[in-house]
């Protein structure tokens, strides 16, 4: 019988070097497994890119970057779908394509302009509109395709109601012929509003208005009543607004030529100066403040037009404007003027109205004017804001 004996090994003892030599080899995995993670992650990254790339291709969704400018002291939130029935849904199967009529005209030139007296077209490439510029059966017809609605703005508060007669006379010979028109009386004097009788597709509206006291009060609320207005009826009604002083008057044809996304007319007696000639505010306290060396022209805030939405945007600004002047005790220059103006210097109207569009007899004939389509009734300006 022979007896095996049998000799277990131990285990050397655990020296310093193994312990370093085992701290390096975990600190190895550890580095491995972290460089592996941020290979993984860059590709997860770049995955994530590249769809959502393929998703705004393909119109899923739009990246956007909110635009300022100068002048704007906070961005313009105009909702369209705060305004029922501003966005309607589209059925793109039923989409119709309409042409224009047989229309006989002159051809017109590429290498010649239609007038050569005046200036035609603005740096931003809004046209300038003059008697002559544009052949009106054209758009006339092109605007007739769309079935839009126009409403025309006129305050008359006080002792200016004795001009609506005449200016809603001649609105009816002259104003958007062929068109269905609305139009918005503001007064303080609703049984004053004369009763005429209105071609077909013509209505008129009746809104009570607060009498100030001070006539430069009246003149700033209308941007507060306009801008009200708009989304409480306007929008229902109406595809586009006109706004004009009541005491004028139509003294020749006024149609679709004036209307854009937001029109602006030429002051008459300004519209040939340089700038330092402007009224413009001048002073920095008040919000209608225009540097010396900023504007394109001087507009008159007795006419202009533009779509319900512009309109509405133009006057939450001016209002906002108007009553922060107010609170720190200020009335700029020429009030809702002024603002109007500061308003335009930042955000370029669309299309320009010549003098055409606001005139005075009183300031005699212009050669360039071949027409006076808007001009001033002749009053005494201290006996009626007074």
């Amino acid at each position: 019988m022979v007896l095996v004996k049998t000799v277990s090994k131990e285990k050397p003892p655990f020296t310093v070097s193994d312990k370093v030599n085992q701290d390096v080899s975990v600190k190895m995995n550890f580095q491995k497994m972290k460089n592996c993670s941020k290979c993984y992650g860059f590709l997860i990254f770049l995955f994530v890119v590249m769809v959502s790339i393929w998703f705004h291709r393909n119109g899923y969704f739009s990246f956007s970057i909110p635009r300022f400018q100068r002048g704007q002291q906070e961005p313009i939130e105009f909702k369209e779908n705060s305004l029922e029935g501003s966005q309607q849904c589209i059925d793109w199967d039923k989409l119709q394509t309409a042409s224009l009529p047989n229309l006989k005209y002159a051809k017109p030139s590429a290498l010649q302009l239609p007038r050569t007296d005046v200036n035609i077209l603005t740096p931003w490439l809004a046209p300038i509109i003059w008697e002559g510029t544009y052949n009106y059966d054209i758009i006339n017809e092109q605007f007739k395709q769309g079935n839009y609605s126009i409403g025309l703005v006129v305050f008359a508060v006080k002792k200016y109601v004795q001009f609506l007669p005449e200016f809603l006379r001649t609105a009816e010979l002259y104003f958007m012929v062929g068109h269905k028109v609305h139009y918005y009386v503001f007064t303080d004097q609703p049984e004053a509003v004369p009763n005429i009788t209105l071609k077909t597709n013509r209505f008129l509206h009746v809104v009570e208005s607060e009498p100030y006291k001070r006539w430069q009060d009246v003149s700033m609320q209308r941007m507060e009543s306009i801008h009200q207005h708009i989304s409480n009826q306007f929008y229902k009604e109406v595809d586009y607004l006109v706004c004009a002083d009541s005491d004028m008057k139509f003294n020749d044809y006024v149609g679709v030529e004036i209307l854009d996304e937001l029109v602006a007319t030429l002051h008459p007696a300004y519209y040939g100066s340089e700038r330092n000639h402007f009224p413009y505010e001048r002073r920095e306290i008040s919000e209608a403040y225009i540097p010396a060396d900023e504007g394109d022209f001087y507009y008159m805030a007795a006419f202009y037009a533009g779509t319900v939405q512009g309109i509405y945007k133009m006057t939450q600004v001016c209002y906002d404007g108007i009553q922060k002047d107010r609170k720190k005790g200020v009335e700029a220059a020429w009030q809702e003027e002024s603002h109007f103006n500061k308003y335009l210097a930042y955000h370029k109207p669309t299309k320009v109205l010549s003098p055409e569009y606001i005139w005075d007899n009183a300031m005699g004939n212009r050669e360039i004017l071949k027409k006076k389509r808007f001009i001033a009734v002749p009053k005494d300006h201290n006996k009626i804001r007074n």
